[in-house]
């Protein structure tokens, strides 16, 4: 087809240019940034790392602008685009890029072939498709053209439905949904030792109970955010993976820190909203003095004061125990005490059993963030996060990670060790507990490979040619190992209580 005026003034600046400025927006979070850039016809492509400003707001939001100066153009010549962004998966299109790309410039060619980065997938290529281009040249009479590509434009439902799932699927990754597993495994292990006592389960009550523990959960993952971000912590943290260094939804552009703030204070009215009615349900009134109404007192200080002013727990080598106590026997209390009020209300409370058995819950759930902890040791120590993992690894230059290792393996023995002996007792006292939960010893298979691992790990980041920058990341498979020993533990711990209700 033969090119308009219009479009050779257009390819003639982008065809001369290799450098434009892209900028990004995610609700009131913009951003910009100058980029090497080639171009096929009017599509434009760009190599960057996923984990950038611009390329986390181009997943939540791909409208984006440029704008395209070359060197050496007089006055006021330049391309305004406006299109949308997407990265590359296509296996040819990336090599095809990447080729290009490195015409342009060799400036990231060793992060290209990094092996690394590739298979993490930290490098990315994205592609630029315009839906108009506006030419603006003030040395001419016609100082603004306009060219529009209307094939490139998205229909109006394809853009609304667009963009609320993708502001619902931002809202669930500040939540960190995925490890809502730590709440789901103590508030079913509440319902399940009272099942276990009792021989009755109210569904209404637990399904309830499992909305609020999770709303509080996802309350203090928001508020983390928002108090790790005033202190910095998150944004000097360099080793961020999917198991550490928060969500980063505010560094990334995707959150302001005051919508961060205002997102954490809804959830936590909605735990304390779901607080109140089942109170009021099974006490009478909303603010009705008992266990439930205290235990959801203590949850929510421990969730907001975990990193937040005036205690900053966390801080303070507080973290690991305030949240065992959350995730552990506050959780599982509470949901006890609501299937008691609900299934037996003028019985006594028969409590100790529910918090005997949250006991290696909850030092598991403990585990997850001290094994974390490793790779969250250099921001940790800068902004004064006194974790434990810092207080036993900070005796040098290079971190000691043997010594809060050594912690950790003493730490699940022993908690296998309470499992196996409060298994046993319940050979001869099942009102003390079910002899059943000697299932949960079977992940002790899971917990020496990942031990295996981690001693592994330790070697390298010994040895005197250590990459000490790129060795965190390769703790990984220990982070995961962990999160499935917690889970696998706490639902064959469920299971055993449930058999034991039953047979």
């Amino acid at each position: 087809m033969e090119q308009s005026k219009l479009d050779k003034k257009i390819l003639g600046l982008l065809n001369k240019g290799n450098v434009l400025t892209l900028a990004t927006a995610v609700g009131s979070n913009p951003s910009a940034a100058n980029i090497y850039y080639y171009n096929d016809g009017f599509d434009i492509y760009f190599f960057t790392f996923n984990p950038t400003r611009k390329a986390e707001q181009i997943r939540v939001n791909p409208e984006v602008q440029c704008v395209v100066h070359p060197d050496g153009e007089k006055g006021i010549k330049e391309l305004q685009i406006t299109g949308y962004a997407h990265q590359l998966k296509d296996a040819d299109e990336i090599k095809k890029a990447r080729e290009n790309i490195l015409n342009v410039t060799t400036a990231f060619q060793k992060q290209m072939d990094d092996e690394f980065l590739q298979k993490n997938k930290i490098i990315g290529y994205y592609k630029i498709v315009p839906t108009v281009i506006k030419y603006v040249d003030f040395y001419s009479d016609t100082q603004f053209e306009w060219k529009e590509f209307p094939q490139n434009q998205k229909s109006l439902l394809s853009s609304i439905s667009g963009k609320i799932m993708k502001k619902v699927g931002l809202y669930f990754r500040e939540m960190r949904a995925p490890f809502f597993t730590a709440t789901v495994v103590p508030v079913a292990l509440g319902a399940a030792v009272f099942y276990y006592q009792s021989g009755v389960f109210h569904w209404p009550f637990f399904w309830l109970s499992l909305l609020g523990a999770v709303l509080a959960h996802a309350g203090t993952n928001v508020a983390n955010d928002y108090s790790d971000h005033i202190t910095r912590n998150d944004e000097v943290n360099k080793l961020f993976t999917p198991f550490n260094g928060g969500s980063r939804v505010i560094q990334a552009g995707l959150m302001s820190p005051s919508q961060a703030f205002l997102y954490a204070i809804a959830l936590f009215a909605g735990v304390i909203w779901i607080g109140i009615k089942i109170n009021a349900n099974l006490n009478g009134a909303y603010f009705a003095s008992s266990p439930l109404l205290w235990l959801g007192v203590t949850g929510i200080a421990l969730g907001i004061f975990y990193t937040a002013n005036p205690f900053r727990l966390s801080y303070h080598g507080l973290g690991d125990i305030a949240v065992m106590l959350g995730f552990g026997p506050v959780m599982a209390l509470g949901t006890h005490y609501v299937q008691k009020q609900a299934m037996i209300p003028m019985e006594a409370w028969q409590y100790p059993p529910a918090i005997i058995a949250s006991i290696p819950v909850a030092i598991l759930v403990g585990l997850i963030l001290f094994i974390n902890g490793f790779q969250d040791y250099l921001a940790d120590r800068e902004v004064g996060k006194r974790t434990w993992v810092v207080r036993l690894a900070d005796t040098g230059d290079i971190a000691d990670f043997a010594r809060p290792f050594k912690a950790y393996k003493i730490s699940i023995y022993f908690t296998f060790l309470y499992i196996l002996v409060l298994g046993i007792i319940g050979f001869f006292y099942s009102q003390f507990s079910s002899p059943w939960i000697l299932l949960a010893l079977i992940p002790f298979l899971l917990v020496r490979k990942g031990i295996k691992s981690g001693e592994e790990w330790l070697d390298k980041w010994s040895s005197k040619d250590a990459n000490r920058q790129m060795l965190p990341y390769e703790l990984l498979p220990v982070n995961v190992t962990h999160i499935g020993t917690h889970l696998t533990v706490g639902l064959l711990l469920i299971l055993g209580y449930f058999l034991g209700g039953i047979i």
